[in-house]
């Protein structure tokens, strides 16, 4: 195939060096979005004088053809193209002859490649979060049938003190809201058109701009030439988010992983979720929620890769920036493959409550509230603090828990303690005594979940 660029060289480049160069092979995915914006430009070109009416014809019929033919499969991506533009443009002029290389007046990769790249990009992060709206309402759901489901709550994973499913749960949809928040922003920011940028100077042809951007679902036109052509910051900003979506996957994950192990025992995964050992028949393994985990580390080095790749370019466009969309398009396609798994993998979740319970009992996460009862009664709660550790240490040589101790015993240590303290260190007075907004008490967790609902 003729290079587009031909004329100023005087011999052609290497075979290797056509191969470096190529990017067809990963930017054929911008295939819809490099017709759509073609089209749009051609209309464009039209209304301004510059192509006249069977011009455009002939262009938009061509393109049109040219994507079904793609779609159906009747075409095959030309491999020696440079890149997707190339390919399209070179096959518009086959079919419909001269009038095919007209079409790219007053634009150039530059700005063109920086259109396909934005509306792929708006398309795809439009999906992330509409899969992210079903993983909140899929754990919001979960919690909504666990809000008596009393387990045990952990920092340093240790057991801590107690809280109810939902609440642990309803921390998760928390974080998957701003995810959406923080995708939904970064579209905002992005939905601005390069097109007419041209390679960094603008053009002397008297185009409409801002007549293809609305015709593209743009808000406006990115409103100086060189940033239009050499802005990534929207792939940054999406990387990021999704970086964040991952972690936020990946750390719900390990808890699924804990949970679903034998030392744990709180949820039990569909067998369509797992897989087995090859050579242990016993095994159960959470393969998905693993590579779910493991595809965490994947995604960041997407955002590092395209952070590093920018640091030190100068305006306007280097070919440096062909690096961007490999990283940008395993990102989000990471993404989506994560989430698609991931929502089904918790619908099917089944939690066992009375295993959580039973941990909850063991590991003294009722000492708090011990020690608020004595604050109460008039004990300062350091005072109170020391009190309640050494009577934890007693139980914990005796092997007992707090509510197993006799009231001789608490009186030895204070004689405040009376016989309401049994009541009040049951652990589900410790949950509904928690009032405070966002905690894990009853009404406060039923407040959360409006919450969500009306964020959904």
């Amino acid at each position: 195939m003729e290079k587009m660029w031909a004329g100023r060289f005087e011999k052609a480049s290497d075979r290797l060096a056509d191969d470096f160069n190529s990017s067809i092979h990963f930017d054929k995915k911008l295939y819809k979005q490099d017709i759509k914006g073609s089209m749009e430009h051609a209309a464009m070109l039209c209304r301004s004088g510059i192509l006249n009416i069977q011009e455009l014809a002939k262009i938009s019929d061509g393109l049109a053809s040219i994507l079904e033919d793609l779609e159906s499969g009747a075409l095959d991506f030309d491999e020696n193209a440079e890149d997707i533009h190339m390919f399209v443009e070179a096959e518009l002029t086959k079919r419909i002859g001269d009038t095919g290389k007209k079409l790219h007046t007053a634009r150039s990769r530059n700005d063109q490649v920086a259109l396909d790249l934005r509306l792929y990009m708006r398309e795809e992060t439009i999906e992330v979060v509409e899969l992210l709206k079903k993983l909140t309402a899929a754990t919001l759901s979960l919690a909504k049938k666990n809000t008596e489901t009393i387990m045990p709550g952990y920092t340093h994973l240790q057991r801590a003190q107690p809280i109810t499913f939902a609440h642990h749960l309803l921390a998760y949809c928390m974080m998957f809201l701003r995810d959406i928040s923080r995708l939904v922003d970064a579209l905002l920011r992005m939905n601005y058109s390069p097109l007419g940028s041209c390679a960094l100077a603008g053009t002397t042809y008297n185009t409409d701009r801002d007549s293809v951007a609305a015709a593209l679902g743009f808000d406006g036109i990115m409103m100086n030439s060189i940033d239009g052509v050499s802005d990534r910051d929207y792939c940054i900003e999406l990387e990021a988010a999704f970086a964040t979506v991952m972690m936020h996957l990946s750390r719900f994950s390990e808890e699924i992983i804990l949970w679903s192990s034998w030392e744990f025992k709180f949820v039990e995964l569909d067998d369509a979720y797992t897989t087995g050992s090859s050579i242990m028949p016993q095994k159960k393994n959470p393969d998905m929620a693993e590579l779910v985990r493991g595809k965490c580390g994947r995604v960041y080095g997407d955002l590092m890769a395209t952070l590093t790749m920018l640091k030190g370019l100068p305006l306007a466009y280097n070919k440096d920036m062909q690096e961007d969309k490999e990283a940008v398009f395993d990102s989000v396609e990471t993404v989506k493959k994560c989430l698609t798994i991931f929502i089904p993998m918790l619908e099917t979740m089944k939690p066992i409550p009375e295993n959580m319970l039973a941990a909850a009992k063991r590991g003294f996460i009722n000492a708090t509230d011990l020690a608020d009862y004595l604050t109460k009664k008039g004990i300062p709660f350091r005072t109170a603090y020391k009190i309640v550790g050494t009577i934890v240490g007693e139980c914990v040589r005796s092997g007992r828990t707090l509510d197993e101790v006799p009231l001789e015993e608490y009186k030895a240590h204070s004689e405040v303690f009376d016989t309401d303290l049994y009541g009040e260190i049951s652990l589900e007075t410790c949950i509904r005594k928690r009032i405070s907004r966002g905690s894990t008490g009853y009404e406060s967790v039923k407040e959360q979940i409006a919450y969500v609902e009306a964020q959904l």
